[in-house]
């Protein structure tokens, strides 16, 4: 998960939080972030069954206002802004013109004209030179906002109890937002998360994170690390930039083109269009092992790597996804992994891997 804690790290208004309970920290994207407070398992199957409560504070934020704002946004992101309406919520792709990958993100619409889209902390900086690089003829502002928000995920079954019993009216729902007074705080309360579980993410003033981060606990959300949030977004087969995403990825061979709207003309739009019409030569796949764990990097027999491998919390069974060749992806189809030498079978899953009791499928968001 990173090397060893640096003192030129960044640090979240939380971390003497992290620091008190215990946490082991560890450095991740350029921050001093928690991993875990004790067992990794425990916190996962705590989200699953009841509620956990993550410090998100390292991912940034960019605002896009101005007249302008939502054309620029429809040229830079591979979703349709158009049809998201104030106080909606949308995932999509930043891409650069030959369909390379540069970072997956949710943009909120605040008003008509202005958006808040939340990037992964590593690739922060350069998707703020890219917003601005390509604002130049448009009538848009872009600016930086990473530095006035703190940001907290709330998930789990009992997330909107927890969250909503400190909110002083009913909580958004599901990939939508508004302002609300959390714990006496004003935040920006988005009904969206990254394990699979129902929740929402508070963005707020770093200064009011500590007061709010204590009231959530106090009414039962278990503090998670970045070790549980990772073995939970694998569950429900959510991507990790840099796992399952790169500039050398594409959107439709990662499964991703239910996120592109070629039609909108987004910067990359004629290359996914291509790959869409021609098949992509990989795909990306879930799968279960046998026996045993696969890791990132081990290589799969026949052409193909694993991105992303764990024991899967509340499986039981070593879980992961990896691209293979297209031919070879669909499910069921039998694997052989080489981990450390060894190989591995393996079988090609439906996805998600894990699914809610109370639905039949789990969605991104």
């Amino acid at each position: 998960m990173g090397a060893a804690p640096d003192t030129a790290l960044r640090r979240t208004p939380l971390f003497d939080r992290h620091r008190d309970a215990g946490a082991r920290l560890v450095a991740f994207a350029g921050w001093e972030m928690p991993v875990q407070y004790g067992s990794v398992r425990d916190e996962h199957l705590a989200v699953r069954t009841s509620a956990g409560v993550f410090d998100v504070s390292h991912m940034g934020e960019i605002e896009t206002s101005g007249p302008q704002a939502t054309a620029l946004l429809q040229r830079l992101v591979t979703n349709d802004v158009e049809r998201v309406p104030v106080g909606g919520a949308q995932y999509a792709l930043l891409c650069r013109e030959d369909g390379g990958v540069l970072d997956d993100l949710f943009s909120y619409r605040l008003e008509p004209d202005r958006w808040l889209t939340v990037t992964n902390a590593a690739n922060h900086e350069s998707d703020l030179a890219w917003f601005q690089r390509h604002a130049e003829g448009f009538d848009a502002t872009v600016a930086d906002r990473a530095a006035d928000f703190a940001m907290l995920a709330v998930q789990g079954p009992l997330a909107r109890e927890i969250t909503g019993a400190v909110a002083g009216s009913p909580l958004p729902a599901r990939m939508s937002l508004g302002e609300r007074r959390i714990a006496g705080a004003d935040a920006l309360v988005c009904g969206t998360g990254y394990t699979g579980e129902d929740g929402v993410e508070l963005l707020l003033d770093p200064a009011d994170a500590p007061r709010v981060w204590d009231e959530l606990v106090r009414r039962g959300a278990r503090p998670a690390g970045l070790a549980a949030r990772d073995t939970l977004r694998l569950e429900v087969c959510f991507h990790l930039y840099g796992n399952e995403l790169g500039e050398d990825r594409g959107p439709i061979e990662a499964g991703l083109g239910w996120a592109c709207r070629e039609d909108t003309g987004f910067i990359g739009a004629d290359a996914v269009r291509a790959v869409r019409g021609a098949g992509p030569a990989e795909r990306l796949v879930a799968f279960t092992v046998d026996e045993g764990i696969a890791r990132q990097g081990n290589p799969i027999a026949g052409g193909g790597v694993v991105t992303s491998g764990t024991m899967s919390p509340s499986l039981g069974v070593g879980i992961g996804m990896g691209y293979v060749p297209a031919d070879r992806a669909a499910e069921g189809a039998r694997l052989e992994i080489d981990v450390r030498g060894k190989m591995r079978p393996a079988t090609v899953r439906a996805k998600p891997l894990y699914r809610r009791p109370d639905r039949s499928e789990t969605t991104h968001g």
